[in-house]
């Protein structure tokens, strides 16, 4: 599986950004797709995750209501709408997919996501 973020840049504070997530290859046994981000100096931080087609979505307490996940099943792209931006956001994005199935698991520990993309990165700033 090969993944590619794409949609980061620079903007102002109050301002929006959409970041996609293009996977390719062997998709078929994508179980969840997660986005993270990390700051320079900070841990990887999970933003927003969803189940293979986006049925079942969750968005951490730290971004909930500013940040939106979604999938565009003709594109098979998923993608991260950011609104309000802050300078705290600026940070590189990270799309990743999960494969193994399992019952009980923490969408938010990097260590469940077996196939991670590039990263974009997100500079808000006047």
């Amino acid at each position: 599986v090969q993944l590619q973020a794409s949609g980061g840049g620079a903007v102002q504070p109050g301002g929006s950004l959409r970041l996609s997530c293009a996977a390719s290859g062997r998709t078929f046994s994508t179980y969840a797709w997660g986005w993270f981000r990390q700051a320079p100096g900070k841990e990887r931080e999970f933003l927003a995750g969803c189940g293979w087609n986006c049925n079942i979505t969750t968005v951490a307490d730290s971004v909930k209501g500013r940040f939106t996940v979604s999938k565009d099943n003709a594109k098979n792209t998923v993608n991260l709408q950011m609104n309000s931006l802050t300078t705290e956001d600026s940070a590189v994005y990270y799309c990743a997919i999960k494969e193994q199935m399992k019952i009980i698991w923490d969408w938010r520990s990097a260590l469940e996501y077996e196939h991670w993309g590039q990263g974009t990165l997100v500079t808000v700033s006047s």
